[in-house]
């Protein structure tokens, strides 16, 4: 997998690993800093934080890195929780009385969360599919 154009963090996916850095490190700090300070006011909430944090550190590791398999697995993952925890938080007020990353489907970050795990699945989609169809070698069929 020399070639950029099958790599993961070339091209457009330098912005996505970027929004995802970004995303990173400001979902972890806030993690840490929630439960370390105040665990006991929301610990279902702060522990997820938390929990997106590190997610989102994988999956920009995975993505910069062209690590597919672990990226499809933290994109995939993050979908699902922003999803999930995105309609609980609307749902179930009592779990979350403080926000997390993926509350309201991300609203405290605009929206971001929510988009983010689309716009990394149809990248790594793309990237792969391009891969595969170079890996394919022309038959006779093809050439004519």
């Amino acid at each position: 997998m020399t070639d950029t154009s099958r790599r993961t963090g070339s091209g457009p996916g330098r912005l996505l690993v970027a929004v995802y850095g970004i995303l990173a490190l400001a979902a972890t700090a806030r993690g840490i800093y929630q439960v370390a300070t105040k665990l006991d006011e929301a610990p279902v909430a702060y522990l997820l934080s938390l929990g997106a944090g590190l997610v989102y550190v994988v999956a920009t590791v995975a993505l910069a890195t062209d690590r597919r398999r672990l990226a499809w697995w933290t994109v995939s993952i993050e979908m699902v929780g922003v999803l999930t925890v995105g309609v609980l938080s609307l749902v179930d007020v009592g779990d979350f009385p403080d926000e997390t990353v993926w509350s309201a489907f991300g609203q405290g970050y605009g929206y971001v969360p929510l988009v983010l795990p689309f716009l990394g699945l149809v990248w790594l989609w793309r990237t792969g599919s391009r891969a595969r169809t170079q890996d394919v070698p022309a038959t006779s069929d093809d050439l004519g």
